[in-house]
């Protein structure tokens, strides 16, 4: 049996994925993985570049259309054949050790379902890749900007569990993500890990970040601010919506109204029209 399915979704990421395919198979855990990349219908040359890459054994999807990053992943998902799933963003580069590392995560604890580790960016510091649920409190002090701050995103310097991980650097037990029914699909991008997380939380499976595994991220992705802005707050509406009550979600609705509000409100006095562009595309997402 393949102990691990590395699962890459790519969407214009012709300028990464080579590094990444070649990362990944240097340091090949002695072989015992599969690749799959389930490409969004880019508009630039990665799957040309992809097809170039014919040393090395990968199983390649390609969508007619983006689906977005949540049913993308569910459709490599459905195609791999690992243990282990392991979902790694395209701009990203592999470093020595790491899946093994996060497997024996896994070995150590029958109960774990979901392991997170380390991402480290160009300037060589640690992404906030693990973080809290985002109840009432929690939005409150995103919508102020005071997430990292006050600890609701974090990077642990020791393996410790966690309420979630990022989903740009996830490893799931194969039969735990298909119990849990794979990423919520109504989630385009953002929010859609933590999200499973808490579901498997639910289901008394522990997720846990270990920052002994390490993958470096080289690139700022291929969505745009405004596209990730939007799609943050569709997200958190909808996971309050899911997991809260009808109080919560009016009380998170007008955090969100307000902080969209008053940065339209400030893009227009500095005179940044894509400030005002972002926040009010923000706002068609929430009314």
């Amino acid at each position: 049996m393949i102990k691990t399915s590395i699962i890459v979704l790519t969407y214009n990421s012709a300028a990464h994925i080579e590094k990444l395919v070649k990362s990944i198979y240097k340091y090949n855990i002695n072989g015992n993985f599969e690749t799959v990349i389930v490409d969004n219908a880019s508009q630039d040359d990665t799957v040309g570049k992809i097809l170039q890459l014919k040393s090395y054994d990968l199983k390649l999807i390609q969508n007619k259309e983006n689906v977005g990053f949540s049913k993308g992943i569910n459709i490599g998902a459905k195609e791999a054949s690992g243990k282990y799933l392991l979902f790694i963003n395209p701009d990203t580069q592999w470093n020595d050790g790491s899946i093994n590392n996060l497997i024996s995560v896994f070995e150590k604890d029958e109960g774990t379902g979901i392991v997170g580790g380390k991402i480290i960016n160009d300037s060589g510091k640690s992404e906030k890749s693990a973080g809290k649920f985002l109840g009432i409190l929690g939005t409150l002090i995103l919508t102020l900007g005071l997430d990292e701050a006050l600890g609701f995103r974090f990077s642990p310097g020791q393996l410790q569990e966690v309420d979630f991980v990022s989903g740009g650097f996830m490893m799931v037990r194969s039969d735990v993500f298909r119990n849990l029914g794979g990423f919520d699909e109504n989630y385009f991008m953002y929010v859609e890990d933590m999200d499973l997380c808490l579901r498997a939380k639910k289901e008394n499976y522990k997720t846990y970040f270990s920052p002994s595994a390490i993958i470096l991220h080289k690139g700022q992705g291929s969505s745009s601010r405004s596209f990730a802005i939007k799609n943050i707050y569709k997200g958190l509406i909808y996971f309050n919506k899911k997991h809260g009550n009808n109080l919560s979600l009016l009380l998170i609705k007008s955090l969100l109204v307000f902080k969209a509000s008053v940065l339209v409100l400030l893009g227009k006095i500095i005179n940044n029209k894509y400030l005002v562009l972002s926040y009010k595309e923000a706002l068609k997402s929430i009314v």
